[in-house]
């Protein structure tokens, strides 16, 4: 067992003509003059490395500790050279000793002394140091005592004149190295060490912490260019593919080396070793094996790589830093929250994992504290094992670090890690994603990268729910694109794990079909929903939630495909059953009657709409209260279904409530609120075209409305989200009505840009926006250009036409069902 640092005593210098007296410690020793004749010079004490092969200068980290001797004086007496392992500290210290001792000696260069101590363990420098005071012949140095030779050697450094540097490579305990750490001076001494920890007592007194991170792109490349081509076999090498295998290896050195080393080996060039590497089925021991080892590290990666966790081990008082690190491990390696490892899923796995204690006749194991895992994890920070600038910011670890982590895992914790650590992503999930988009997207890339590591874990023996989270969240903030492709990949895996009838496929099928909607491909949206509700009706019959849900899905694709009446029916359909099934004040039953009315107003029902809407309001005040969120959606309906009866002061009036309603309740910067401010600006110019006698306030109300939206949408959102492109059609709305038509017309051009970049040409919201710029175009006498725009209009059509052409078709083959459809309210 390691002891603790000795107790530090001020050092004295008095110096003599003749001999130099020296208090070390308490071991008072008389020290030879300096320059004693019958030392030979230069002295050298340990092995220096040698260099890599392809040994790259690594010009930025030998700058900052040019810079920290330049600007130390006699403040900076040493430089501590840190980094994760593997990244080349002791390869950059072993070239900075190199070039010293190979100086010419003079007055002002060249070394006269130079110890390169292994700093594992402090019995390693005091054997160094004793060594060195037997080559100089200081006294006592003869006598067998290892540690008062060591004690008289760091005497006898601030004394001399000699010029010398000391190497402590690789300190893996700082408090047990610092009582040996030697007193540089700024005329002749310096020290140099190497170390994976940060701790705060390896800088100060004299010491600089300068970080050694991974090589640069450029470095990397030219290691392996010159490495392969250095062996005479420069046709391995492959320009293309060099960066995405440093990208890989995350620009590990000791990695790359390796990498290099078998490639050479075994004759493979870059892209097909990259091939192997990718491969998960092939580990870390096979593709960076140890007999690849040609620079004389003297470890196999995997070893290098986790080299500290047994200090971990041996210094967690928690016993949770090994299973912390695992989970860690299965996590993004470039960040995921680190509020993840106190959620209560996290807590109870880990206190399954605690080591249990005997009490009475039983094993008990002690609860686990938030104060337990911070402590557990700031021990392995503090081992370098993972990286974080802050307590609250991002865990971000190597990837080659988590990789050698989870192929050591032991097996029998395998199966319970995976859906722990799901269930913490899901417990950290904002709702709406909106509230905090930087989590959100953490949570996403970490979703995808827990279920690559550990496929098919979060499948069986059904889907976890954070799959499904990643596709609607992608919705949730306008990524359409993205959420079709992973939806793709979802469903193509479910139908893989389950089979294509299992509740978890219909369900994915169900999530692709939203995402295909949103994005504006409604044939592949309504194909697929069809497809879901037979599946539905099939497997679990006419009445069941989730048969009735994909109705209301179909319902929703056949609004978006302009099929009206084929919406209403459906949805007058799903009021039936829902009202039959879970009584007319149910949730979904109101849902379900507040969809039906949207179907009334696209049909031209203004009357039907709005009598529905006020019953809607009706009974959601009544059962929710006036100030919950879905009470103020009904409302907020309400005043369209008014403006669509013409009803404009009724519209104006209710939305200027739901706006004030919101601002309370919600704050200013919901989205919701930003919603009723964008219709009340819509009301505003809805004023001046019914003639309220005040046309012109209204207008210029509407504008510093609509302009207050985007620059909310703009800030929140960001620019392409399509709220915000909503919010810049509907100013540039504002400004037509205000007669300020260039700026219409300039704002129409980028939203019409925007919907053909984000949505496709052919999205109704596209179709939607060329409408507008052509009306633009004419209201600027720019005839042909808004001539050619309806003509562009007309051919986008012609698919959803195709569309409802096709649906009409089947609706006329296919036998009716047997649930009578309700009579339309008269």
């Amino acid at each position: 067992m390691k002891q603790g640092p000795a107790r530090r005593h001020t050092r004295q210098n008095a110096r003599t003509q003749g001999s130099v007296t020296q208090i070390a410690g308490d071991v008072h020793v008389q020290v030879p003059p300096v320059g004693k004749p019958e030392v030979e010079w230069p002295i050298q004490v340990g092995t220096v490395p040698r260099l890599a092969a392809a040994f790259q200068s690594r010009a930025r980290a030998r700058e900052d500790v040019a810079q920290a001797r330049r600007e130390g004086g006699s403040v900076v007496l040493s430089q501590v050279l840190a980094g994760d392992g593997g990244v080349g500290k002791s390869q950059l210290a072993a070239a900075l000793a190199r070039e010293l001792r190979d100086q010419d000696r003079s007055e002002d260069s060249g070394l006269d002394l130079l110890i390169w101590a292994n700093a594992t363990e402090p019995d390693q420098i005091i054997t160094a140091y004793a060594d060195a005071a037997d080559q100089l012949g200081l006294p006592g140095s003869a006598s067998g005592d290892a540690a008062a030779a060591a004690r008289a050697f760091l005497a006898w450094l601030p004394a001399t004149e000699r010029r010398w540097l000391i190497v402590l490579d690789d300190i893996t305990d700082p408090e047990a190295v610092d009582p040996w750490w030697p007193d540089g001076s700024d005329r002749n001494g310096w020290v140099l060490a190497t170390t994976r920890r940060s701790d705060a007592l390896l800088s100060g007194q004299g010491r600089k912490l300068i970080r050694l991170d991974l090589y640069t792109v450029e470095e990397a490349r030219a290691y392996l260019h010159r490495r392969l081509a250095d062996a005479g076999h420069p046709h391995l090498y492959d320009a293309d593919q060099a960066d995405l295998l440093a990208d890989e290896l995350g620009r590990l050195p000791l990695a790359l080396g390796h990498a290099a080393a078998y490639m050479i080996n075994k004759r493979c060039g870059i892209a097909d070793y990259l091939e192997r590497f990718r491969d998960t089925g092939n580990k870390l021991s096979d593709l960076l094996p140890p007999n690849a080892d040609t620079e004389g590290y003297g470890r196999p990666v995997t070893t290098a790589l986790l080299v500290s966790l047994d200090a971990v081990q041996a210094a967690d008082t928690t016993h949770l830093a090994r299973p912390l690190l695992e989970l860690i491990a299965l996590m993004d390696p470039l960040g995921h929250p680190a509020d993840l490892w106190t959620t209560p899923p996290v807590m109870a796995y880990l206190r399954a994992s605690r080591p249990g204690h005997r009490r009475w006749l039983r094993r008990r194991r002690p609860a686990v504290t938030e104060h337990d895992v911070h402590a557990a994890l700031e021990c392995l920070r503090t081992y370098a094992l993972f990286a974080q600038d802050t307590a609250q910011a991002p865990i971000r670890i190597h990837a080659l670090t988590a990789r050698a982590i989870r192929e050591t895992t032991p097996a029998q914790v395998l199966p319970t890690m995976p859906r722990t650590a799901a269930d913490a992503i899901l417990s950290l999930w904002p709702d709406p994603d909106f509230d905090d988009r930087d989590l959100s997207a953490s949570l996403r890339a970490n979703t995808v990268l827990l279920d690559k590591h550990t496929s098919p874990c979060l499948w069986r023996p059904t889907t976890h729910g954070c799959i499904h989270k990643v596709s609607s969240s992608l919705r949730a903030v306008g990524l359409y694109g993205q959420a079709v492709e992973y939806g793709r990949r979802m469903l193509e895996k479910s139908c893989e794990v389950h089979g294509p009838d299992h509740p978890d496929t219909l369900t994915s099928r169900s999530s692709l079909a939203n995402s295909y909607s949103d994005a504006g491909r409604a044939r592949e949206a309504l194909e697929l929903r069809e497809q879901v509700l037979a599946d539905r009706e099939r497997y679990l019959g006419p009445y069941h939630p989730d048969t009735l849900g994909a109705r209301h899905n179909l319902a929703n694709s056949y609004s978006d495909a302009g099929l009206t009446q084929e919406a209403l029916e459906l949805r007058e359909w799903v009021l039936a059953d829902r009202e039959r099934l879970l009584g007319p004040h149910h949730p979904e039953t109101l849902r379900a009657r507040n969809n039906l009315a949207d179907s009334y107003s696209d049909a031209g029902l203004t009357q039907e709409a709005l009598e529905l809407d006020e019953q809607v309001l009706a009974d959601r005040e009544r059962l929710l209260g006036a100030d919950h969120p879905d009470t103020l959606t009904t409302r907020s309906n309400l005043a369209i279904s008014y403006s669509d009866a013409g009803r404009a002061q009724e519209a104006l009036e209710l939305r200027e409530r739901v706006l004030a309603d919101r601002e309370r309740v919600l704050g200013p910067d919901h989205p919701d609120t930003l919603t009723s401010r964008s219709n009340l600006a819509h009301s505003y110019r809805a004023a001046g075209l019914v003639g309220f006698g005040r046309a012109a306030p209204r207008v210029d109300e509407a504008v510093a409305l609509d302009e207050r939206v985007l620059a909310d949408r703009e800030r929140l959102l960001g620019p392409d989200h399509p709220d915000t492109v909503r919010a810049r059609g509907s100013l540039a709305d504002s400004y037509s009505d205000a007669g300020r038509v260039q700026e219409a017309l300039d704002l129409r051009e980028r939203v019409l840009a925007d919907r053909e970049r984000l949505l496709g040409p052919h999205h109704p919201d596209t179709l939607r926006a060329r409408i507008n710029l052509a009306d633009s175009y004419s209201d600027a006498g720019l005839t042909q250009q808004a001539l050619e725009l309806e003509e562009q209009v007309l051919a986008g059509r012609a698919p959803l036409l195709e569309l409802r052409e096709r649906v009409q078709d089947k609706r006329k083959r296919r036998p009716g069902p047997d649930h009578p459809n309700p009579p339309r309210p008269q």
